[in-house]
């Protein structure tokens, strides 16, 4: 297995910008004002905080706005301006977050595979995050289906928060991160214990945003995952998932997809934005 130690050491390398991070800012955007220490709970307590308001969005792209992933930009739309971002931007401004706070942090690069194992390029984040002697998978920028709180990075550790159900296995060389759906367990992504640096994000970030095919590209996608209900919305069409296994699938004027962006993730959009969403929508 490549690196049996993952976050060993507090990552200070100035590549993440993470010095330079208001963390004041951040921990009242994200509504967590408990001890500022690396312990496992500050850990759970600063996930949950973070999934539950920021969520995953491309509002941007979907705008056609360049999207950048350096942390004073994720900064400035995140915190400052109080809109969500997708995985590159979440889970960066987590980990620098987590490296102000004293925790070792590995950043890795995974495999979507949303129920199917086809071999797909690396195009999502996580982290592997040490506190209390133990690594936790941490992962508060996946979307609907995300870990609410992290999971212990071991083989077949199984967490359940507020009725949800998570589990890890490995598979072919691959730790495997699934979800308990009615009946099954459904794989959300892989990924391997290797460190990544800025530059493989940025590549990873370029291809996912730009390219072709890509399901962030020319299609809308925004996510909420909370504790009594998982949304997630795809152009006009919002999908409720619930505890219990209930699900409601609702398709949607143009109007009200302005109207959800603003309730239910509860983005910030101002008349640009409004205007724009509504001429992208009107094709549905």
């Amino acid at each position: 297995m490549v690196n049996s130690e993952p976050a060993a050491v507090v990552d200070d390398s100035p590549e993440w910008g993470s010095a330079r991070l208001d963390l004041d800012a951040y921990l009242a955007r994200v509504g967590y004002d408990g001890p500022r220490d690396n312990s496992g709970e500050t850990l759970r307590r600063l996930h949950r905080a973070h999934m539950g308001t920021v969520c995953f969005e491309n509002v941007d792209m979907v705008l056609g706005r360049t999207v950048s992933v350096d942390l004073a930009s994720i900064e400035r739309k995140v915190v400052r301006a109080g809109r969500g971002g997708y995985c590159y931007e979440s889970n960066l401004l987590f980990a620098a977050a987590l490296d102000r706070l004293g925790f070792p942090v590995t950043r890795l690069l995974a495999r979507i595979r949303e129920g199917d194992r086809k071999r797909r390029f690396r195009s999502h984040t996580c982290l592997l995050v040490r506190a209390d002697d133990t690594v936790w998978l941490a992962d508060p920028g996946y979307g609907y289906a995300g870990l609410i709180e992290p999971i212990p990075w071991r083989e077949g550790a199984v967490r359940t928060v507020d009725g949800w159900t998570w589990r890890l296995v490995v598979d072919e060389g691959h730790w495997v991160l699934q979800s308990r759906r009615p009946g099954d367990w459904f794989d959300l992504y892989a990924f391997r214990p290797e460190p990544q640096f800025a530059v493989d994000y940025q590549a990873a970030h370029y291809i996912s945003s730009t390219r072709p095919g890509s399901p962030f590209v020319g299609r809308l996608v925004v996510q909420r995952g909370l504790a009594k209900a998982r949304y997630l919305l795809r152009d006009n069409v919002l999908v409720t998932e619930y505890p219990d296994g209930r699900e409601e699938r609702e398709s949607l004027s143009a109007r009200s997809v302005v109207d959800v962006l603003r309730g239910v993730f509860d983005l910030p959009l101002d008349e640009e934005d409004e205007r724009l969403l509504l001429r992208f929508l009107a094709r549905f």
